[in-house]
């Protein structure tokens, strides 16, 4: 198992949710690219962090 903890920066409001777009360790490729959080649970949160874990 391997765990990564992937940073997110707002990027954009949409009618029902708030993107948040990676922020990637330099050098490397994004993970996951762009994400999609409701309004409801984002609030006014400018960064988010997301743990991913890989099971085997």
């Amino acid at each position: 198992m391997s765990k990564v903890t992937v940073k997110f920066e707002y990027e954009k409001e949409t009618k029902n949710s708030v993107r948040y777009q990676e922020v990637p360790a330099e050098g490397q490729a994004p993970i996951m690219g762009s994400l999609y959080v409701q309004k409801w649970f984002a609030g006014n949160s400018k960064t988010l962090e997301i743990t991913v874990e890989k099971k085997d």
